[in-house]
């Protein structure tokens, strides 16, 4: 395994050793000057350490800036292509450093979700990853897979809440920088499967697996829980709590402070701290937000009544617990939805956005939802700057990450929007929609294995949410989409005849469907003829995807088509080039 050596200026000392010890907890051989021995040259050992260095962290400040052996450590590291560079202070690394990338340790303290700390870890991994298992992925010693729980309460209803435990379990593990943690969505791929816990394990390449189930009755929760050795298939703790519901995140907080000491990792305060925060004291308002999202996440995509369902459960959460950000910022994403898609013209998206911000001003999904108002109202520089921000709080949201693939997509940047849109897929799998998306990014970049791997996920995950939902217009238009690109054109056209008696007035089910003809099917007439009512009813956001979305650039000529865009735009007052 290799070494990381640790360069840095003495007033910095303290820093330093926080930076040691936080990459020890990972399973990192450390190496800094306080290890140096007493009978050797000190210039000796450091050459002999930095060659053997796997990766160098060089912690810039002003005073390591001036320092002839900080500069000269990191002059080797950077001939060796092993150079990891943070700042301390916000100092800019001196020439010529300052052409590397360097991460932000400004105001550091040790949590491992801090972006500057992630970015500097992802290098080391890199540069001086940890020993490979049988199946060639990096295996830390301890690292753990958190199966998504079971619901157990006999409701499927109920699933939203299992799988918020589930998510929550993850998200605080994952605040420990001693433990590596499997990534939400590859586990959440086992879901509903009868699994072998070793099997999982050896796949992953990671040494304990947790799995649990929920049931939850009225007021009453039993939640189960089992760490797992993934080597040996033994348990290492269990537990089952039988608790009032009110006693959902003191169960959560105990689940993962018992993995924490059963697998012997530090917690360092600033992560306690960390685990323990959930956004909101009442477990009402969480309920309502775990609700919420559920039907931000699989609902019917152009149904007026997701909007109205989401906004109505978060306007509950916030009224029980007004400083709940998560649920301002989740209620102003539905209404920019209201507000673009359905004609709701109101300041409502903008007001929840800043009270989310004014409660916690480091919650992205507050920042995309602002990017989109920017975005829609044709301020491209401002909407790219906004989501920018967005992205550099929370790169690992999914909402985050769709606002970023729709911005892109508006400005007709499909390289982009493809990389945005693959990467909301892989944080939430059955995200249907975004497939759907992804798919129309592959088809204009000429990948056509992107496209036909992309069409079986279409088709899939929306058949997972019609089995729950078979009124769901939005899973129909995607799952008759899935059909057509993978050749199966007799159900792709029962799919849409069946999806248009179901939800005839969903506006959006009607725009994907004209696209799928259009792009896949060269139906050219019926695709107009299901444009048609959209171009002559809908508001700003489906016009303006008319005018940029590569699905109807084969319509661009058309007479007809010209005719009903222009008479769209001259109706909203779209300022977007027709392309």
């Amino acid at each position: 395994m290799s070494e990381v050596f640790i360069s840095y200026a003495r007033s910095n000392e303290p820093q330093a050793i926080m930076v040691d010890e936080a990459l020890r907890s990972r399973g990192y051989q450390v190496w800094r000057d306080e290890d140096l021995p007493a009978h050797r040259p000190y210039a000796e050992v450091i050459q002999e350490r930095l060659a053997s260095a796997g990766a160098v962290v060089v912690l810039w400040s002003e005073e390591a800036g001036k320092s002839q052996w900080v500069r000269a450590e990191a002059e080797v590291a950077r001939g060796a292509g092993t150079l990891v560079q943070a700042t301390l202070d916000g100092s800019i690394p001196p020439l010529p450093f300052s052409q590397i990338q360097c991460a932000d340790l400004r105001k550091w303290e040790g949590q491992a979700d801090a972006p500057g700390w992630r970015k500097l870890v992802k290098s080391v991994a890199e540069l001086a990853p940890l020993s490979d298992s049988s199946n060639g992925k990096a295996v830390r010693e301890r690292s753990i897979c958190v199966l998504p729980f079971a619901n157990m309460s006999g409701e499927p209803e109920q699933e939203y809440f299992s799988d918020g435990i589930s998510e929550d379990i993850t998200t605080d593990l994952s605040k420990v920088s001693a433990l590596e943690v499997t990534a939400r969505n590859t586990a959440f791929g086992f879901k509903g499967q009868s699994v072998d816990v070793c099997e999982v394990a050896r796949r992953l390449g990671v040494s304990h697996v947790l799995e649990g189930s929920v049931r939850k009755a009225g007021t009453r929760v039993r939640i189960s829980a089992q760490l797992i050795d993934g080597t040996t298939g033994s348990h290492l703790w269990a537990d089952r709590f039988d608790r009032e519901l009110t006693d959902i995140f003191a169960i959560q907080d105990e689940i993962s402070k018992a993995i924490v000491e059963a697998l012997k990792v530090k917690l360092l305060p600033a992560e306690k701290k960390a685990i323990e925060q959930r956004g909101t004291t009442s477990v009402e308002a969480y309920n309502l937000f775990l609700m919420a999202r559920k039907y931000w996440v699989a609902g019917n995509y152009g149904d007026i009544r997701r909007e109205q369902r989401v906004i109505r459960l978060c306007k509950r959460a916030t009224e029980i617990d007004p400083v709940y950000a998560k649920a301002w910022a989740l209620m102003a994403l539905a209404q920019v939805s209201m507000r673009f898609y359905f004609g709701v013209e109101d300041e409502a998206p903008q007001c929840a956005a800043d009270r989310a911000l004014a409660i916690d001003p480091s919650i992205a999904e507050a920042h995309a939802v602002k990017a989109r108002i920017l975005s829609e109202n044709d301020d491209n520089e401002g909407a790219e700057r906004e989501i920018a921000h967005a992205l550099a709080l929370g790169p690992d949201s999914w909402e985050v990450n769709r606002e970023a693939a729709r911005i892109a997509s508006s400005q007709r940047k499909i390289d982009e929007a493809a990389r945005f849109y693959e990467k909301a897929v892989s944080l939430i799998e059955s995200d249907y929609h975004s497939w759907a998306l992804l798919v129309m990014c592959y088809q204009a970049q000429g990948n056509r294995e992107g496209v036909l791997r992309g069409a079986q996920m279409m088709h899939s995950q929306s058949e997972k949410v019609l089995a729950e939902d078979p009124s769901n217009g939005a899973a129909l238009g995607i799952c008759a989409g899935g059909h057509a690109i993978l050749g199966n054109r007799e159900q792709a056209m029962e799919t849409i005849e069946r999806a248009l008696l179901i939800d005839p007035d969903n506006l959006n089910m009607r725009y994907n469907f004209a696209c799928v003809l259009t792009a896949y099917l060269q139906e050219f007439d019926d695709a107009l003829s299901l444009l048609e009512p959209v171009l002559e009813a809908s508001n700003r956001g489906l016009i303006q995807a008319t005018l940029v979305d590569p699905d109807l650039d084969l319509l661009r000529g058309n007479p007809r088509f010209k005719k009903m865009v222009a008479a769209a735009r001259d109706r909203i007052g779209a300022k977007v080039a027709f392309r």
